[in-house]
């Protein structure tokens, strides 16, 4: 999944679709329209009557109409003190139950796509997309559109008030505009290149930490900290440069625009001066102005800084529409439910590649009757573990059928037949929760009796019950305070209380002592126990018993039979478990 990048101030597609996103809230953001607009026409007011107020009353020495002019002065300000509370808490509020809803698509798409996406795509880009980019996007709704709304609002109804106040001195002002216009547009390209750099370092950053903490124990082992620490810097580096470039735009941009305000202003003084003299104007009249250039500055110098936020948002929506709109996923349409499964297992001339014309698994063809168990073994990369993806449809073949009691695997709803698909791996992962969480995955069907009493099967209640606090001992990340042994038969607990119809072993037993060995032994056979198994064996011992046993080469089956059948055929089979029991 790359990166995609805007080159668009305003994308109209895309804030149609964050518009999308605003639809269930559609009435709170047109009252938050409402008020933005109501707040930009508040602003002229406090000019308008101090200008009054001076030629008028001041000038007149009418302190009764003065101190009463004071009174509604102060109710106008607490009016639009009143108005920017509101706006911005509405803003924000808006603004986190939205990307709220937003995370919400974007972690239940991801769940849903397919393992092929996650094979290709560094974890800390999806977490770059889950966390940074959306907070990004949030600022689209408390600093984005509707607060450009209402600067230029703000910023014409200022220009048709100076008009009306006095048509000089306001085109004085104006003559300055093309100048910050062209110094608003080149910290815009600039500021948006900056921020198209920071993300990606943010990525980087995120991808480099994720992957170099879960893979701590190579790093360590292999004396690689000082070599992985340079590598970190450099990407560490780059984050910082990008943050600098944009710093440096900032402190360029805003000292720019304030020596051109201060220049309109000056100018504006001396011509102001001038016609007081010739009493062409009134001294109201030059406050009121010169309070009328900062109004008609703020909003120019703030559009600016709104639109890199929009651009800002627009680009995280890009990458993440990217996501929400991606089709990487295993289609769901099939409506055979599986609840009353068999378990007989058919490949049929099936082939497969996680990347074209390299096929993993060639031709291969075999069927495994109900209750029975079928082993596979050959070599690394013959092809053993992607037979148990694409029964599992982690992975779609691209060739042949696979059915399971004459149903093609598409035809069957997809979290029905995974149900009765139990998986349990060399690698066992274990969340960071209770032990009780991690044998029934938050499936509130299954009751803490059903959980005891598949421990109890398979052997490793006692040493639960062992643990502080029992089943409600906390495991931690990857389950690194348990041993591979008891990793292990916690996943046999947990694969037995979701009672599946098929069993699937991936090397079970290859990476445990031969204590835990035996007891894992025992788990299998209770496991297996009037269901299909498919087995993947590294240690050969432990499939003497299986119906029928495949010898994988390449992605191709290159021997089948029972174990005694292969060992008198003396070929692949033959030399492995002779090779292997020698060494022993």
């Amino acid at each position: 999944m790359k990166d995609k990048e805007s080159g668009k101030i305003v994308d109209l597609q895309i804030i149609r679709r964050i518009y999308g996103f605003i639809k269930p809230y559609k009435f709170r953001f047109w009252f938050l329209v409402g008020l933005i607009l109501c707040m930009a026409g508040v602003s002229p007011v406090i000019p308008l009557m101090i200008r009054y107020t001076l030629d008028h009353f001041v000038s007149l020495d009418k302190m009764a109409d003065l101190l009463r002019m004071f009174f509604i002065m102060i109710a106008v300000l607490f009016a639009q003190t009143g108005l920017q509370f509101s706006t911005s808490y509405l803003a924000g509020y808006l603004g986190q139950t939205v990307i709220r809803d937003i995370r919400v698509q974007l972690y239940a798409k991801i769940v849903d796509l397919k393992l092929a996406f996650f094979d290709a795509t560094p974890i800390g880009r999806l977490v770059t997309r889950t966390v940074s980019d959306i907070e990004t996007l949030n600022d689209v709704f408390s600093e984005g559109l509707a607060s450009i709304a209402g600067d230029l609002l703000q910023l014409f109804l200022i220009i048709g008030v100076m008009f009306y106040t006095d048509w000089r001195l306001t085109l004085v002002i104006l003559a300055t505009v093309p100048f910050m216009v062209f110094s608003t547009y080149v910290f815009k390209e600039y500021i948006k290149k900056s921020f198209n750099e920071v993300r990606g370092a943010v990525a980087n950053l995120n991808s480099f930490v994720q992957e170099h903490i879960s893979g701590m124990m190579i790093v360590q082992l292999f004396h690689a900290e000082k070599r992985e620490l340079a590598k970190f810097n450099k990407i560490n580096e780059d984050h910082r440069d990008a943050n600098i470039r944009g710093i440096l735009a900032y402190s360029v941009y805003f000292p720019v625009a304030d020596v051109i305000s201060a220049v309109g202003s000056g100018f504006v003084v001396w011509m102001a001066s001038t016609y007081i003299l010739k009493e062409q104007i009134t001294v109201g009249t030059l406050t009121a102005f010169i309070m009328f250039i900062n109004l008609f500055f703020r909003p120019i110098r703030m559009l600016a800084d709104r639109f890199n936020t929009l651009q800002m948002g627009i680009v995280s929506t890009e990458r993440i529409l990217t996501l929400l709109d991606s089709t990487d996923y295993i289609q769901n349409n099939g409506k055979v439910l599986a609840d009353e499964l068999k378990g007989n297992i058919e490949f049929d001339d099936v082939s497969f590649a996680y990347n074209e014309p390299e096929w993993v698994v060639k031709n291969v063809s075999f069927e495994v009757p109900s209750g029975q168990t079928l082993a596979i073994v050959g070599a690394t990369g013959a092809g053993k573990s992607s037979i148990i993806g694409l029964l599992g449809r982690m992975y779609d073949c691209q060739q042949g059928q696979i059915r399971i009691d004459g149903v093609a695997l598409p035809a069957y709803e997809i979290h029905s037949l995974r149900k009765n698909i139990a998986i349990v791996l060399q690698d066992v992962f274990l969340f960071s929760a209770s032990i009780a969480y991690n044998i029934h995955l938050g499936d509130t069907a299954i009751s803490q009796e059903k959980i005891e009493e598949a421990a109890k099967a398979v052997g490793v209640h006692d040493f639960i019950m062992s643990l502080p606090g029992g089943y409600a001992y906390e495991v931690m990340e990857r389950g690194a305070t348990l041993s591979v042994g008891q990793r292990q038969l916690i996943s046999f607990v947990r694969a037995m209380v979701h009672d599946p119809k098929i069993i699937i072993l991936d090397e079970a037993t290859s990476s445990v002592d031969s204590e835990s060995e035996g007891l894992i032994q025992q788990a299998i056979a209770t496991l297996m126990q009037g269901r299909t198994a498919v087995v993947i064996a590294h240690r050969l011992s432990t499939i003497r018993n299986a119906h029928q046993i495949l010898v994988m080469d390449k992605g191709e089956i290159k021997e089948r039979g029972t174990h005694e059948a292969l060992l008198k055929q003396e070929g692949l089979y033959a030399q492995l478990y002779h090779l292997q029991f020698s060494r022993n």
